[in-house]
C-alpha cells in the first residue's frame, strides 16, 4: 500500500488474483475485498486512515 510506504513501515503485499492461498486467506479474515490489511491480528477492511494509524501507533 502506498500508504503504509510512504510512512516507512514494511509491509507484505500479496495478489488474491495471482494466490490461490493468499484468496483463501483473505476470505477467512472474513473479507472479500481489497485492500485487506492485517495489523497485529486486527483486520482493517478498505483503506481505513484512522485505524491503520491506531493500530500501528501513528498519529
Amino acid at each position: 500500500m502506498e500508504y503504509l510506504s510512504q510512512q516507512g513501515i514494511p509491509f507484505t503485499e500479496r495478489n488474491v488474483g495471482t494466490d490461490p492461498e493468499a484468496l483463501r486467506e483473505l476470505v477467512n479474515l472474513g473479507s472479500q475485498s481489497t485492500p485487506t490489511t492485517l495489523i497485529d491480528e486486527q483486520v482493517v477492511i478498505g483503506f481505513d486512515r484512522a485505524r491503520i494509524n491506531q493500530l500501528l501507533g501513528l498519529s
